[in-house]
């Protein structure tokens, strides 16, 4: 009879231990592995509707739509992390089921959900990078100020310079959206370009004018090809054709040798440049979870 017991007991035991999983093991399940190469995720961050085609600087009618498309981007890189804009609005300010709104912001799905649904957490981003401080590109910084932030010092001299830490007008840096950065661990880079891993897949492009530090992004991915991420070089694919300057940018000059810079690039390299804001583009995309790579 005690032997029968003691029998199960072990039994149970036995089981127990090869089923349990430890807490550790637990949180480790969800997260996602190094890739063995190159990936980009497209995270849906948004749209801006109502803003008209005199603001950016056409006639009414020259463009297809008025509507933009607001991406954040996960790169995915053997050796670690980098975020590409953060959205339009904080996830904060998103109550479920949404969408939140914000003026010209529309925002259907939070940042962060999107990133744990493919394994990641802001913990496990290495690095934090923006095109630039507008606040449809920097809303959810703040998230990752446990990133090394990669910022050109001229733009980071900018978005730091207001000391209320208010913004003053649509287009001024607003510290709310970005100011735990103030003491996250930074790469400040001096007006230049920047290889994040090291292996030229993936290069921050010093492309000034929109803002004082604006940046794009180059990305060389194994099947799909070079791409170049443009940040608000462009807003609307009729930028290209037309030759079209927003009059809100900080210095039109720079943003038209900038242009003419990452045009030459582009085609030098036999890359695909992709206008973040396009809304007509963003039916074409692969968005989150799948992955270009």
């Amino acid at each position: 009879m005690w032997t029968r017991k003691i029998r199960f007991a072990l039994f149970a035991a036995a089981l127990a231990a090869l089923t349990a999983v430890p807490p550790a093991a637990a949180q480790q399940k969800g997260r996602a592995a190094a890739p063995k190469s190159l990936r980009l995720y497209i995270l849906d961050c948004g749209k801006i509707t109502g803003v008209g085609e005199t603001a950016f600087g056409f006639q009414p009618g020259q463009l297809a739509t008025t509507e933009m498309f607001t991406p954040c981007y996960l790169i995915a890189h053997p050796k670690g992390t980098l975020m590409w804009d953060t959205g339009e609005i904080p996830d904060s300010n998103f109550k479920a089921p949404g969408p939140a709104t914000q003026g010209a912001f529309t925002v259907t799905r939070p940042l962060l959900p999107q990133l744990a649904a493919i394994g990641y957490t802001p913990a496990d981003i290495t690095y934090l990078a923006l095109s630039h401080y507008h606040g449809d590109h920097v809303a959810n910084a703040n998230a990752f100020a446990g990133s090394t932030w990669i910022v050109q010092k001229i733009e980071r001299d900018a978005m730091f310079a207001n000391s209320s830490g208010t913004a003053r007008g649509s287009n001024a840096p607003n510290r709310a959206l970005f100011g735990d950065l103030e003491k996250s661990k930074t790469t400040l880079l001096n007006s230049e370009d920047h290889d994040v891993f090291g292996d030229g897949t993936v290069v921050i492009k010093f492309t000034p004018g929109h803002t004082p530090g604006h940046q794009s992004l180059f990305l060389k991915l194994p099947k799909t090809g070079p791409v170049l991420l443009s940040g608000d070089l462009y807003h609307y694919p009729e930028e290209l054709k037309l030759k079209v300057i927003p009059g809100f940018d900080f210095n039109k000059e720079q943003t038209a040798k900038s242009r003419e810079m990452i045009e030459t690039f582009v085609k030098n390299a036999r890359a695909q440049l992709w206008i973040q804001h396009d809304a007509v583009a963003k039916a074409r995309l692969k968005i989150s979870p799948e992955y270009y790579e």
